[in-house]
């Protein structure tokens, strides 16, 4: 299971040195070098009663019932558990190119007991009701999306009536979605200083800027985080006020060929969950270099938890001995139940009590 893988921006002047030249960027863009607290943490790893996933890239936790996204599953993209147990309980998301089935599942939402999961290719988002016994998950509505929405790759719910997805066009930074798959507005600007791609790469640049996202309804929080370089942006959707913090691996480095942002600099986040009190998030920091030099021997995943307060600012970095990339915080209990593509028992437990 190895190797397979801003609503406002303000007017200038703040500088930064990345690769040590200062560059020029927004009032809204802060930037940070480190964190005030540093631990390392060990993993439990959670023995299966199944050898289901390939790829498990996603996980997420509501009440007893636990679900894992698998992002090359060979039959079906999702698997439920029970939880804390983790007894397998059934599958879903099975994969085809029938109505009913999926071509891919990019990402799934589990909220208020209810799942909705995104399959890319199809443009579509699946809606997926509990059955009686909680046991398995049926397949409620389909919503497709409005042609003006490029390819999207990830999505939060942000109520009842609208979805928020990245916009992949280059143009903004945001779509606002409809319940029924309508683009209502876009919002937001890719936070680049790279003029040259903003005026002739947009594509290519947004590429580039892929960002997975997280929104917490409690505390009205939307959090992206880019999955090259290391850039962080908080929405406030309450107040709609917006902030950037830039690390110091600075925002993502690609070159354009054929069209297509081809990256260039590091791997950076894979994944985000806003709690209610922080963000939480998976950082690799591998340079695509030496992922080519190591030629497959690299483990996959990022080995850091990076979290920030509300605002952005650097609160802790966990440095653990697994390599993950998918997480979901229990705040309650403290803990970070985490997925490992390495490792034949995917699914890992860390204490930060």
């Amino acid at each position: 299971m190895k190797n397979s893988i801003t609503l406002l921006f303000l007017s200038f002047f703040l500088f930064i040195s990345c690769d040590h030249k200062h560059k020029e960027y927004a009032k809204g863009v802060l930037f940070y070098s480190g964190f005030p607290h540093e631990r390392e943490l060990i993993g439990e790893v959670i023995e299966l009663d199944t050898a289901l996933l390939r790829y498990p890239f996603r996980i997420r936790i509501e009440g007893d019932r636990a679900i894992v996204m698998d992002l090359h599953g060979l039959d079906h993209y999702g698997h439920l558990f029970q939880y804390p147990g983790f007894q397998y309980l059934s599958s879903f998301g099975k994969r085809g190119d029938s109505p009913t089935e999926m071509l891919s599942m990019e990402n799934f939402r589990l909220q208020n007991h209810v799942v909705w999961t995104l399959d890319a290719n199809k443009s579509e988002l699946t809606r997926l009701d509990f059955s009686s016994s909680g046991d398995s998950l049926l397949r409620d509505e389909t919503v497709t999306l409005d042609e003006d929405i490029l390819r999207p790759l990830d999505f939060a719910i942000y109520n009842d009536s609208m979805f928020i997805i990245p916009d992949y066009s280059g143009e903004n930074r945001l779509c606002r979605v409809n319940r029924n798959g309508r683009l209502i507005d876009k919002i937001g600007i890719i936070p680049t200083i790279d003029e040259k791609a903003l005026e002739n790469a947009r594509p290519a640049l947004a590429q580039a800027w892929r960002s997975f996202l997280d929104y917490n309804p409690n505390n009205g929080i939307l959090a992206a985080v880019t999955q090259l370089g290391e850039v962080v942006e908080v929405y406030n959707l309450k107040d709609s006020t917006h902030i950037i913090r830039i690390g110091e691996h600075g925002e993502p480095e690609f070159k354009v060929s054929d069209g297509y942002g081809m990256p260039t600099g590091i791997m950076g986040f894979s994944d985000v969950q806003v709690t209610d009190s922080a963000i939480y998030t998976v950082f690799h920091g591998t340079s695509f270099k030496e992922i080519a030099r190591q030629s497959g021997r690299l483990p996959d995943g990022g080995k850091y938890i990076y979290v920030f307060s509300l605002e952005g600012e650097p609160l802790c970095k966990y440095v653990l001995d697994h390599y993950i990339y998918g997480i979901w915080v229990d705040e309650d209990t403290k803990t970070i139940i985490a997925t490992d593509v390495n490792d034949d028992q995917p699914i890992v437990m860390f204490s930060i009590k």
